[in-house]
């Protein structure tokens, strides 16, 4: 299994627009982040975690040329607004048309209904993206292509969910501020374990890096990733240092071997 940081960075980016701080200003590229995304690829079965406003960005970045689903963790635009760019896969071997499959709960889908209704009309008009939408149960495992994938259900907010995956040994978990101990418990077991964490102070709506080290330290696996980082994190030099063993920074165009 491979993994592939296509974005490490929270809803504004890195740098942040208009912003003149120390991390906004680096030369140093692990402190360029684009909206948090992930793929993972399993043989020929290629997944997307996400598909935010940088999708088509990150796409060509890596140079990928084949996508099979796209995951989505929750309807937020950071994590949504990039769906319209899957228009690219569905025509790359028309007029083969290859239809992309897109999973997500019960919120997040009707949210992308919602946001992309002109995908589902009755009468389409020529060239809008060919979708076939999954509402997972979050309680059960779903499979995409013969690839098994766990769903790990968080808090973001006290309005709204946001689903991991689990795929093999490795686990994914973004905008998250709690986990109960029945969905953790899900995260064992794992070598490859990459949590969301925000900044160093408690946030409401995310894990701190603080947080996100509570939840390694009970889980324990081989490695860990850091991700959805804002600008206050630091600069990737500074903040590495403080981290403990096992415990690392993501950052765009990352790659793992699983």
């Amino acid at each position: 299994m491979k993994l592939t940081f296509l974005g490490t960075g929270t809803s504004q980016g890195v740098p942040v627009i208009g912003c003149k701080c120390a991390v906004c200003r680096s030369a140093d590229s692990r402190d360029r982040r684009l909206r948090t995304s992930a793929m993972v690829e399993l043989g020929d079965v290629c997944l997307v975690i996400d598909a935010g406003l940088d999708f088509r960005q990150q796409m060509l970045r890596e140079g990928v040329t084949h996508l099979d689903a796209i995951l989505l963790t929750h309807q937020h635009k950071d994590h949504t607004a990039g769906i319209d760019d899957v228009r690219a896969f569905n025509f790359v071997d028309y007029p083969t048309i290859r239809t992309m499959h897109i999973y997500g709960n019960s919120q997040t889908i009707r949210r992308v209904i919602h946001e992309y209704d002109y995908a589902f009309a009755e009468n389409k008009y020529r060239g809008v993206p060919v979708i076939e939408l999954h509402t997972i149960d979050e309680a059960y495992p779903f499979s995409v292509r013969g690839v098994e994938v766990i769903p790990i259900v968080g808090e973001h907010s006290k309005r709204f969910r946001s689903v991991g995956y689990r795929i093999g040994d490795m686990a994914y978990i973004t905008d998250f501020s709690h986990i109960e101990p029945a969905e953790e418990a899900k995260l064992h077991g794992v070598k490859v374990l990459v949590i969301n964490a925000l900044r160093w102070v408690r946030h409401d709506s995310h894990f701190s890096v603080a947080e996100a080290l509570e939840v390694i330290s009970r889980v324990k696996p081989e490695r860990a990733f850091l991700t959805h980082m804002s600008h206050d994190i630091g600069l990737y030099v500074d903040a590495s240092k403080r981290l403990p063993k096992g415990v690392e920074l993501a950052y765009d165009g990352l790659n793992i071997e699983i």
